[in-house]
């Protein structure tokens, strides 16, 4: 019986090792990818490469049109960084006030608030772009930052709201005794509590800042306030043939500060996710 315990265990996770392979396969291909030379890309489908040409980070790095690709790495850690800040904050804040302040239309708000999460993008682009381009500031990080400070992001608003629940009013109540108003509740007893959903909320959002495409198409056209995903779109139309090598290298760059970032808050954004409130 143990013996047939054992092969089942085996076997389910051969299993999972085989289906995690087949998930991580195109990440692993443009990891080798990054070191092949230009012709031998796309004429192999093995990971490993039979010839290895590191002369692909140092074009990359060096980056085109003038600018290297630090630049682009540059521009990206202020958006992602100042994305970051902001929805931490505003969402915070505005969960805090769904979740213990009491104040008239207090449901029709939140209600109106899970709507706009249920709203595409798309439908509010045209006039997002033409209130932006009224305020001169199209071709700048401000339309990609200042919304973020605004609670713009209803999701965020949400998670944190449920994690918020799940905190004992007690402490609410004791701090209220000791003097403390809502300003202080939200900082000293609230935010520190929160920890879990904030830095699920910081996860969220820097990899949604990093990897975000279209946004910063639509509103940076400068080459030199290009961020990560615009500059390694230079590497296809920067000359009469693509830099597929250049352009796999810095890819790979650009997924380090999204890995080291999961690893790091990884025990917290589980716990974030879970929104179990304190645990005993």
């Amino acid at each position: 019986m143990n013996v047939t315990a054992g092969k089942m265990v085996f076997l389910k996770h051969m299993l999972i090792l085989v289906i995690a392979f087949v998930m991580l396969y195109p990440v692993l291909w443009m990891l080798g990818s990054s070191f092949k030379p230009a012709n031998m890309i796309f004429s192999e489908i093995w990971i490993w490469p039979k010839q290895w040409n590191w002369q692909n980070y140092v074009s990359g790095w060096n980056g085109t049109q003038g600018n290297s690709f630090s630049h682009f790495l540059g521009n990206s850690l202020i958006v992602s960084l100042g994305a970051v800040a902001g929805n931490v904050i505003s969402c915070s804040m505005a969960a805090y006030a769904f979740a213990r302040l009491h104040f008239r239309f207090k449901a029709i708000g939140f209600g109106l608030m899970l709507m706009t999460i249920m709203l595409p993008h798309h439908v509010t682009l045209i006039p997002q772009y033409i209130l932006f381009n009224k305020l001169e500031w199209v071709n700048t990080f401000l339309p990609l930052i200042i919304p973020k400070w605004l609670g713009t992001d209803a999701f965020f608003i949400f998670l944190t709201v449920q994690f918020i629940r799940g905190l004992p009013k007690e402490l609410d109540e004791a701090a209220t005794i000791d003097g403390c108003g809502p300003v202080q509740i939200y900082w000293r007893i609230v935010m520190p509590l929160a920890l879990p959903a904030l830095i699920t909320t910081t996860i969220f959002t820097f990899l949604w800042t990093w990897d975000d495409f279209f946004s910063q198409l639509i509103y940076l056209s400068d080459v030199t306030m290009f961020t990560v995903p615009l500059g390694l779109r230079l590497f296809l139309d920067s000359s009469s043939q693509s830099d597929w090598g250049p352009m796999f290298a810095m890819s790979v760059l650009s997924l380090v500060p999204c890995f080291i970032l999961f690893i790091v808050c990884q025990k917290y954004f589980v716990e974030g996710i879970a929104t179990s409130g304190i645990k005993g």
